[in-house]
């Protein structure tokens, strides 16, 4: 058995330590529960320990999920979005944390034009270039993200990274790239960091970190 409620105990406490060192405040850090392809049961073992916010990678499993958990949390669409399942995802998550594209921007607009509020996202920035994943370049992402602030169906609150894998002083650079990008265009929330650097990522300035096997176990 999983003990899902004392890994988040756990987590906390890293947590509180990561922040603790660089002078944070850890009640300012979204714990995040990584929740692609596990259970529905563990989800409410999660959020009966008390974490507020679910990650999911896929739309379809998501609106499963969703429509079996009972426990009341926001859902983050961290995954790669199609542009044709837009609509869908406005209807099923409160955050989308994946938006690349002023295409993609624009049919989540629609989705929060019809709802009658406007849709909160993240910007995903690819900052190491690497053609495996989905991602708006540094380069590029002043732009995408003038232009997204255009639409008024959507409320965009900051970036979203995933750094190539290594150590977390590895990856350290690239948080601290991805903080001076956000504060660079006044946004306020940075999603970075998982289970192996998520401390780095806090000391970084992460405001959600995104952690699943340290939760729920290995898939």
């Amino acid at each position: 058995m999983i003990d899902v409620a004392g890994n988040v105990v756990a987590i906390r406490a890293r947590m509180a330590a990561a922040a603790q060192r660089v002078g944070r405040d850890p009640s300012a850090i979204v714990l995040l529960a990584a929740a692609k392809q596990k259970s529905a049961a563990l989800v409410e073992a999660a959020i009966g320990a008390g974490v507020n916010d679910i990650g999911e990678n896929y739309v379809q499993e998501a609106a499963a999920k969703r429509h079996e958990v009972k426990g009341v949390a926001r859902w983050h669409m961290i995954g790669h979005l199609q542009r044709n399942k837009a609509m869908r995802a406005v209807e099923i998550f409160d955050v989308i944390e994946s938006v690349d594209s002023l295409a993609l921007g624009t049919a989540l607009a629609r989705g929060g034009e019809e709802r009658h509020g406007p849709v909160r996202v993240l910007v995903e920035v690819n900052l190491a270039g690497e053609a495996s994943k989905s991602g708006v370049s540094a380069d590029a992402l002043p732009e995408l993200v003038d232009g997204l602030r255009h639409l008024s169906g959507l409320r965009v609150e900051g970036l979203m990274v995933v750094p190539p894998p290594g150590s977390p002083e590895v990856t350290r650079p690239y948080f601290r790239r991805a903080r001076a990008l956000r504060d660079a265009l006044r946004l306020t929330e940075l999603s970075m960091g998982m289970s192996d650097d998520f401390e780095v990522a806090i000391e970084e300035g992460a405001t959600i970190i995104r952690v699943g096997r340290a939760i729920f176990g290995e898939r």
